[in-house]
């Protein structure tokens, strides 16, 4: 890392990257070394041109959501930055923090509603060596020259055109060769031959980005593209290498636990196994961290305790007595373990560094902002003074106040001066920090008294268009259906129109005529025959079944006047005796379907022309014959009870 890094550190104002209609703005914080150039808010393509202008070595952020909705966008974005930027994020990688906890860790405090103070502290603790790098490309870039614009339809000039552009590629892609073969390295080149030189050109560079001596390029004809070969998912590299500080608690035994705590008493890490050996608590260990306190919970260190922290070059902490269970119990409450052998591990890392807090407490009180507080406290652990500690870091001293003239004091009543004096200056520091936090409390009551009345501003407007809405749908599923049911409608009258023309071509055939075919004679399978094909005069009808026919169906069918009536030789002979009687008191024509030779496949039937007319002839001859008989049978009916009615007059008269 470079002693001066040059650093852009952003935090967004408002907007969002999600958000369509309010594009994200950004504050944006300019850094050289430690010095602050400028700030000033911008928007995601003043940002980008503000990144090719100054080219800086580290864009630093608190979150990738801030700069990309999901690692697509991630992608894009990094690969629209400089070769040279790194992108930061320095809240951490896979396990991220606060940014007010990394901040802490340098005693820098900053206010967490400003966006300028959030983004300049994101600057601060980049150049300090916090957050991750976010790595989303191998180590393996692809240059693709081609051209900038299409040929077109082409007039008189067109080959002359296409050749002029063909070469022009050509020529830059030999330019980008000679630059990598200069430059060193390795690399495939594959070309796309066309009219007057190459319509393409690309290169596969073994290196990455920033090493390719090749920029993106955008001329008349031509352009050149660089890009990166992409990881499978984005991985993230710590900006600095130095591990963290820990103070560590070890019980060992048959069953070997290990606890390892930072430097401000979080729990890194605890662990038990009954195959732990010295190297593999060394090693598990060197996975976490670097410890400085090695801690134990009996007054004398144990022998492999002391292995390890010598292995560490730590500080060695053992209490003045045996820690019994009790204490351990109590020490232990807030956090869970799986043993005995845990709770002790723990128990001495936790005693070790409620030994050393009130040291911590109180050299982040002396402590300039903008220094590792891990750092400087391990090494006034190690022995070191905290001025000398200062001055190794390049921090320059702090001036001492000076102090007043010493005013004489009465030997006895000096040390309880002392006391008040003490609990004074720590009751006055509490009043400030309790003024600061109710501050804080109060402005926060009003950022969110605000937010949430635009909340229920936007959730009236949303529910009056959820509403709205609501109604809209409602009338376009009735419409829907309204439109489904006129399209079965539609479909229902084409197949009967075809139907319809099928029967009328039929008709017009001299030999055979249709007979249209009735399922049921009812009133229920006259309307399905009518809703089918349709009932007019002199059509032909077959009955396939008569069960449930009543005298209202056949006066139906005399009202339409169709030709004749066809069933079945079996019903009309061995079925219902009162059903001819009946047709012929209609007047409708009942046959059987043997004597006008009906042949009915499905809904329709063909009767030939001529049979039917000697069926119906023989109906009529019937249907006279039985009118004959009918009225002989009633004149010798009234000659009987005329003559029954003269012999009873002769026989009254005498």
């Amino acid at each position: 890392m470079r002693d001066r890094l040059k650093i852009f550190g952003i935090d967004i104002i408002r907007g969002s990257v999600r958000s369509r209609s309010r594009r994200p703005m950004y504050a944006l914080v300019r850094m050289d070394g430690q010095t602050i150039e400028g700030e000033s808010e911008v928007s995601m393509f003043r940002l980008f041109r503000m990144l090719a202008d100054e080219q800086p070595d580290i864009l630093a952020v608190d979150s990738l959501q801030e700069v990309a909705a999901d690692q697509h966008e991630l992608y894009f974005f990094l690969q629209g930055l400089p070769p040279r930027t790194r992108l930061v994020q320095v809240t951490g990688g896979e396990r991220k923090e606060t940014l007010g906890k990394v901040a802490a860790r340098y005693n820098i405090s900053f206010n967490r509603f400003d966006p300028f103070a959030e983004a300049r502290t994101t600057a601060q603790v980049a150049s300090l060596g916090a957050g991750a790098e976010v790595i989303a490309f191998v180590n393996e870039s692809e240059v693709v020259v081609s051209r900038h614009r299409s040929p077109g339809k082409g007039g008189w000039s067109q080959n002359r055109y296409v050749r002029k552009m063909h070469g022009a590629v050509q020529f830059k892609g030999r330019e980008i060769e000679m630059a990598l073969a200069a430059a060193g390295l390795r690399y495939v080149k594959k070309e796309t031959r066309a009219f007057g030189g190459c319509s393409r050109v690309a290169f596969r560079v073994f290196a990455t980005r920033d090493q390719v001596p090749v920029s993106t390029y955008r001329g008349a004809d031509v352009q050149v593209r660089i890009s990166g070969k992409r990881l499978e998912r984005i991985q993230f590299r710590p900006l600095s290498g130095k591990p963290r500080y820990m103070i560590v608690g070890i019980d060992p035994g048959t069953t070997t636990a290990i606890a390892a705590l930072d430097l401000d008493g979080n729990l890194l890490r605890l662990a038990s196994s009954r195959q732990m050996t010295m190297s593999d608590v060394i090693e598990a260990l060197y996975k976490v961290g670097k410890p400085l306190i090695i801690a134990s919970d009996v007054q004398e260190m144990p022998y492999t305790v002391e292995k390890i922290r010598r292995a560490f070059s730590a500080v060695a902490y053992t209490p003045r007595q045996d820690v019994s269970v009790e204490t351990k119990v109590d020490l232990t409450t807030p956090f869970a373990y799986a043993n005995d052998h845990e709770r002790d591990a723990l128990s001495a890392a936790l005693d070790a560094y409620r030994q050393y807090r009130q040291k911590f407490q109180n050299l982040v009180k002396r402590i300039p902002p903008g220094h590792d507080l891990d750092e400087v406290r391990a090494r006034v652990i190690r022995g070191q003074s905290l001025d000398q500690v200062l001055g190794d870091m390049k921090v320059p001293a702090t001036v001492p106040e000076t102090s007043a003239p010493p005013v004489q004091v009465d030997s006895k009543h000096d040390e309880r001066v002392r006391v008040l004096d003490g609990m004074v200056k720590r009751l006055r520091t509490f009043v400030a920090e309790l003024q600061e936090e109710v501050k804080e409390k109060d402005y926060e009551v009003r950022r969110l008294q605000s937010r949430l009345r635009k909340v229920h501003t936007s959730r009236d407007v949303e529910l009056a268009k959820d509403t709205e809405v609501l109604k809209k749908e409602a009338v376009i599923q009735s419409l829907k259906k309204l439109l489904r049911k006129e399209e079965r409608h539609n479909r229902n009258l084409v197949k009967r129109l075809g139907r319809i023309k099928k029967f009328a071509e039929l008709s017009m055939d001299g030999d055979v005529l249709p007979v249209k075919v009735m399922e049921t004679l009812t009133r229920e399978g006259l309307r399905r025959l009518a809703d089918d094909v349709g009932i007019d005069e002199g059509d032909l009808i077959f009955v396939t079944r008569t069960d449930g026919w009543g005298r209202s169906v056949i006066k139906d069918l005399a009202e339409l006047r169709v030709q004749a009536v066809i069933v079945g030789e079996k019903v009309l002979y061995e079925g219902d005796p009162l059903l001819p009687p009946s047709f012929a008191e209609a007047g409708v024509p009942l046959l059987s379907d043997t004597e006008p030779g009906v042949q009915v496949r499905g809904n329709q039937g063909l009767c030939g022309k001529e049979t039917l007319e000697a069926a119906l002839t023989r109906w009529r001859d019937r249907r006279a014959k039985a009118e004959r008989e009918k009225r002989s049978e009633m004149i010798e009916h009234i000659f009987k009870e005329y003559k029954s009615e003269r012999g009873k007059e002769v026989r009254k008269g005498g």
